[in-house]
């Protein structure tokens, strides 16, 4: 999938992935793509929620080897 931007959050807990993704989603425009990686296994749920609070699009989601990379599209 194509991306604006990358964060890498491994290694990171909640809620950590969370508010990096945040300020980095603040740095892009309106439909630009951010492309997030984490290792913390609560991160499924919580970019599901986050998406659903802030309006951005969670693109897809998947997990390989305990990594996690979400594509979140700035509303």
């Amino acid at each position: 999938m194509d991306f604006d931007k990358e964060l890498d959050a491994r290694g990171l807990n909640c809620p950590l992935p969370i508010l990096r993704a945040k300020k980095t989603l603040n740095e892009l425009t309106t439909g630009q793509v951010l492309k997030i990686l984490a290792t913390d296994p609560g991160s499924i749920k919580d970019f599901a929620a986050f998406a659903k609070q802030t309006g951005n699009e969670l693109l897809s989601t998947a997990e390989a080897g305990g990594e996690y990379t979400f594509f979140m599209k700035k509303k």
